[in-house]
């Protein structure tokens, strides 16, 4: 399956797709971690796509020729992670919009998730109404900001599309307190929240081709969490 080369004002971003045998029940926006468009996020579009979405994952790092990281590299991956902008996700998140749109999705009919980096990008997506629902898997920059954007924390009450947070407890990168305070703030939302905790995994407990990081259990009921939330909210109207 070839995926789809979107054009931006920026130049061409390369994408990775999920396409289901049969008609989709919606789309499903994928945002990558800190390494790229990996094996690993195309794993997940095929997934969702086995679950009768078509997903979607645009190449943000395009501006950098859409490099990926071996998760050994993660110093280099946070230099062109750090360079991102909110003009730059702005410009790459419209064009991605758009071209749902030409392929028949409307806002109703289109989610966001992102996978830590993403995990942050996906919730500030979710204060527009561009997309219909949000899943966010332990995203940073939950209590300092990241990329220009706001904390997570101050995001949480402008939130216009229903969210759902996934997050584990052993994650070093994020204070677990922090993740006490974005419960405590997305509850000031006028949309429906809920943010999820497991007490035995850490960051990155999604990702199977991280042995040192995959929680299988975690990350088994948070993805069943994440369809469910799609289901109810992707093609309805909100609340």
């Amino acid at each position: 399956m070839t995926a789809p080369v979107i054009e931006t004002t920026d130049g061409p971003m390369p994408t990775l797709i999920g396409r289901p045998s049969t008609p989709p029940r919606g789309a499903v926006i994928v945002i990558q971690e800190a390494f790229g468009l990996t094996g690993h996020i195309q794993s997940v579009c095929d997934r969702l796509a086995e679950a009768g979405w078509l997903a979607l994952a645009p190449g943000i790092y395009h501006r950098d020729g859409n490099v990926t990281f071996d998760y050994a590299d993660l110093p280099p991956a946070l230099e062109v992670m750090n360079r991102l902008n909110p003009s730059g996700l702005s410009t790459d998140l419209e064009a991605t919009y758009g071209h749902l749109e030409s392929e028949g999705f409307t806002a109703e009919r289109i989610g966001i998730v992102g996978f830590c980096m993403g995990g942050a990008i996906s919730m500030w997506a979710g204060t527009g109404d561009r997309v219909a629902a949000v899943v966010t898997w332990y995203g940073g920059g939950v209590a300092k900001g990241r990329f220009g954007l706001p904390p997570l924390i101050d995001l949480a009450p402008s939130l216009n599309r229903p969210w759902l947070g996934l997050y584990g407890d052993l994650d070093h990168s994020i204070d677990p307190a922090d993740v006490t305070r974005l419960g405590e703030s997305v509850n000031s939302a006028p949309v429906t929240t809920e943010l999820i905790r497991y007490p035995d995994a850490g960051h990155g407990f999604n990702c199977d081709d991280r042995a040192d990081h995959y929680q299988p259990r975690a990350a088994a009921d948070a993805w069943t969490r994440m369809l469910a939330w799609f289901e109810r909210y992707v093609g309805k109207e909100t609340s």
